[in-house]
């Protein structure tokens, strides 16, 4: 007996000393195919006003997200800049049928959180509460008590605010480069002014909120411990009634960039550091097929502390704690920007190695590994995102909002591991307009 599982020890270790020999531990063994993503899709319905209700229903904890979002066009507010948020601040100070002090005593009594903004509302609650909370929302925002008191409070604030980042660099440098890059009567690149604001008043804020608060363009998104049936009738119950009505649309004037490459400064006596950006508007959405080639190019160049900003003017030089880029993808216009808070020293050595690095990603070729490691990134986040069931619902609305295909982020794995280095310098050399771009300096 003993004998015999000596024999068959023996030929288990071969085996498996076999098995081993075969593999190449030298080599990094080649990833396998990207994984099949199946998100689940939200149960959806519309009420008759146009409000669209998206709802993922998760019961692993006995709560309930929810958030109200109006998709309007952007418009512009012109002379009134400052009058969305104004009125966005004063949705949540109760509601014609519940004062305010009520209003915030009830929400902080049934453990919830509640916000409100110009573009809707957003609330976490306990399940139990979710009838109520919901109800409150629906107060908050359809039945807003302007008053003249709360008005003039959320005015002083507002006045309050801009004259505290008088002297703030990098908020004045962003605004600056913002105006420059939209230009300044383009709703993105409107500044909102000491006196644009003193100009807003009360009326106005009702005539934006008539304008523009409407269920044409609004989504109810509600993730968590709750099923169709009590959404479908709290929706009907609860917004049901909101009037349905056109939004104004706008001829919106077209951000241009400049024909050559154009430095822009602003004298900030008190800056103890300079802010340098390298910023050109561009259009890109997630329906083109450039998408996920500018994903993984900006990742490259800017996206994070393995980005080659940050290596450069960091790690190598010691310009700056941090230097990144970002690519918008708004479906109207956006920007790309490269930006930095450098010592004022370096200031303009380090506007070269911002212009060093663009240029070398639109005319070399990205290395594998740089791709490779992009690409990994990408994926992890992704993969870890959709551990969050709040994620399925914004994706969801994503889809609904900027008419993706309905199977965009099935596809996303497979997308972002189709990009090629070729795909990387295509794209840098078509949205990183390094030729054409402003560089804003504030010192």
């Amino acid at each position: 007996m003993m004998k015999n599982n000596i024999k068959t020890f023996a030929i288990l270790f071969l085996i498996s000393f076999g098995i081993q020999a075969q593999i190449d531990r030298s080599k990094q063994p080649q990833p396998g195919p990207a994984p099949e993503v199946n998100l689940g899709s939200p149960q959806t319905f519309t009420l008759d006003n146009g409000l669209k209700v998206l709802l993922v229903e998760n019961h692993k904890l006995p709560r309930v997200s929810l958030t109200l979002t109006l998709d309007n066009p952007p418009s512009p507010e012109g002379t009134k800049k400052g009058v969305a948020s104004l009125m966005g601040s004063l949705l949540g100070t109760g509601s014609k049928k519940t004062d305010k002090d009520k209003f915030n005593e009830e929400i902080d009594y049934l453990g919830a959180n509640v916000n409100f903004f110009s573009g809707g509302a957003a609330a976490n609650t306990l399940s139990k509460y979710f009838p109520r909370v919901l109800e409150l929302v629906a107060e908050g925002t359809l039945q807003p008590n302007f008053t003249e008191e709360e008005f003039t409070k959320a005015k002083e604030r507002t006045l309050e605010s801009l004259k505290s980042n008088e002297k703030n660099v990098a908020a004045n440098a962003s605004r600056l480069r913002t105006a420059l890059a939209y230009g300044k009567n383009h709703p993105y690149g409107e500044m909102t002014t000491q006196e644009s604001v003193e100009s807003v008043t009360l009326n106005d804020v009702k005539s934006y909120y008539n304008t523009y608060f409407s269920p044409k363009n609004a989504y109810l998104v509600v993730v968590g411990d709750t099923n169709l049936k009590e959404v479908k009738a709290l929706a009907k119950k609860y917004f049901s009634n909101w009037n349905k009505s056109e939004i104004p649309s706008f001829t919106l004037p077209e951000p241009k960039n400049v024909q050559t490459t154009q430095v822009n400064f602003l004298d900030m006596p008190n800056a103890v550091q300079s802010e340098v950006a390298v910023v050109n508007t561009l259009k890109l959405t997630k329906k083109d097929k450039d998408y996920f080639p500018a994903l993984m190019a900006n990742q490259i160049l800017g996206g994070g502390g393995e980005g080659r900003l940050f290596l450069n003017l960091r790690e190598d030089k010691g310009y700056t704690y941090g230097a990144y880029s970002s690519t918008g993808n708004d479906e109207y216009v956006s920007t790309f920007v490269a930006s930095a808070s450098v010592r004022n020293a370096v200031t303009d050595s380090a506007v070269v190695a911002f212009l060093d690095e663009i240029h070398r990603i639109r005319n070399e070729k990205v290395s594998k590994e740089e791709l490779e490691n992009a690409k990994a990134k990408y994926v992890g986040n992704f993969v870890m995102a959709l551990e969050q069931p709040s994620t399925i619902a914004r994706y969801a609305l994503t889809v609904e909002t900027e008419d993706l295909p309905k199977d965009f982020y099935q596809n996303y794995l497979k997308n972002i591991n189709a990009v090629t280095a070729e795909d990387i310098q295509r794209v840098a050399k078509k949205y990183f307009m390094v030729d054409q771009a402003r560089i804003v300096i504030a010192k």
